[in-house]
C-alpha cells in the first residue's frame, strides 16, 4: 500500500511540471527544436510555417476559433501577412497595386461578401423585391431581351418596361441586415457601387431617370446621386446604355441605399413604348480587380 501511494504521488507532481513546460514553449520563437515527445513546440515554428497552417483553415474558423487559442495565435490570426497570403491565394488582387488595402483581412471578407444587393435585377422573378412607386399609363411590364439587342451580359434574358405615364420603382437596402455592421461603414466606408442598363425603342421617344440614396438610420438623406433625365428622340439606335456611379468616403452614420429608376415614353403610345431596365446593381466595392 505506501509503495501504491508513492506511484501516485508521483505521477501528480510530474504532470503540472509537463504542462508547464509544454505551455512555455508555445509563446518561444526559439528554443528546443522538439519535446520529450519529439514534438517540435508551434512557437519555435517559423512564421511562414504557422501562416501556412492557418492558410488551410477557413478563413471564419481562423477568425472566430484559432484567434482564440491564445496571444501567440491571436496576433498570428489577425497579421497582415497571413491575410494578404491567402488572398494572394485565392487570387484577389486590389484594382491599383500601388494602393494596396489598408487591412487585408477586411479587403478579404468584404471581396468575399462582395454580391448585388438589390433582389431581382433582371424581372426574372416578375416584381418580386420592387416597390412601383409610380405604375402609370399602362403600368409596368416585362419583356424578353430581343437577340438582335442583347446586353453586354448575355446571361441577362429580361427587362422592365415603361408605359405612357410615370413608371418608377425602388429597393431600400438594409446594410446592417445585408452583413454590413455599423463599425465597419463608419470606419472603414467601403466604396457604394451603383450601376443601371437602360435602353429605348427605336420607334418612340422616350425618357430615363435614376436616383440613389445613401440614408442614415432615421433614413435622413447623406448623399444622393441623381443625374440629369436622359431623353431619346423618336427614331434611335436603341442601344442599351449604362450609368455607373461610386460613392466614396461618404461620411458616418450610412445604414441604408435607397435605388429608384423608371422613367416614360414622350409620345403617349398606349402600351408599352417607354424606357426599358435591367441589370441593376448596388454592391460593397473594397477596390477588387475584376479582370
Amino acid at each position: 500500500m505506501p509503495r501504491a501511494g508513492k506511484t501516485r504521488n508521483s505521477g501528480s507532481a510530474s504532470a503540472p511540471q509537463q504542462y508547464r513546460k509544454r505551455t512555455r514553449n508555445m509563446g518561444q520563437s526559439q528554443g528546443t527544436a522538439s519535446d520529450d515527445n519529439g514534438a517540435v513546440p508551434w512557437g519555435s515554428l517559423p512564421v511562414s510555417l504557422q501562416e501556412e497552417v492557418l492558410l488551410r483553415v477557413p478563413a471564419q474558423d481562423v477568425v472566430l476559433s484559432c484567434s482564440r487559442v491564445c496571444k501567440l495565435w491571436w496576433q498570428l490570426a489577425d497579421s497582415t501577412s497571413l491575410w494578404k497570403r491567402r488572398c494572394a491565394q485565392e487570387g484577389l488582387r486590389p484594382c491599383d497595386p500601388q494602393c494596396p488595402p489598408a487591412n487585408w483581412k477586411i479587403f478579404y471578407f468584404l471581396c468575399m461578401k462582395m454580391h448585388n444587393l438589390l433582389k431581382n435585377p433582371c424581372a426574372e422573378d416578375k416584381f418580386n423585391g420592387w416597390h412601383l412607386q409610380h405604375n402609370g399609363g399602362d403600368k409596368w411590364n416585362i419583356e424578353d431581351v430581343s437577340p438582335h439587342h442583347a446586353l453586354p451580359d448575355l446571361s441577362v434574358q429580361k427587362f422592365f418596361v415603361t408605359s405612357y405615364g410615370q413608371c418608377l420603382k425602388s429597393q431600400l437596402i438594409d446594410l446592417v441586415k445585408k452583413g454590413y455592421p455599423p463599425s465597419l461603414l463608419d470606419e472603414v466606408q467601403p466604396d457604394i457601387v451603383v450601376s443601371d442598363w437602360y435602353a429605348p425603342r427605336w420607334d418612340c421617344g422616350c425618357q430615363y431617370e435614376i436616383c440613389v440614396q445613401l440614408l442614415s438610420h432615421r433614413k435622413k438623406v447623406l448623399q444622393e446621386f441623381r443625374p440629369k433625365m436622359v431623353i431619346f428622340p423618336q427614331w434611335n439606335d436603341m442601344q442599351w446604355n449604362q450609368v455607373r456611379h461610386v460613392f466614396q468616403k461618404y461620411g458616418r452614420g450610412v445604414r441604408f441605399v435607397r435605388f429608384c429608376h423608371g422613367g416614360k415614353d414622350t409620345q403617349f403610345w398606349a402600351g408599352w413604348y417607354g424606357i426599358r431596365v435591367t441589370n441593376s446593381s448596388v454592391e460593397i466595392d473594397p477596390g477588387l480587380d475584376r479582370d
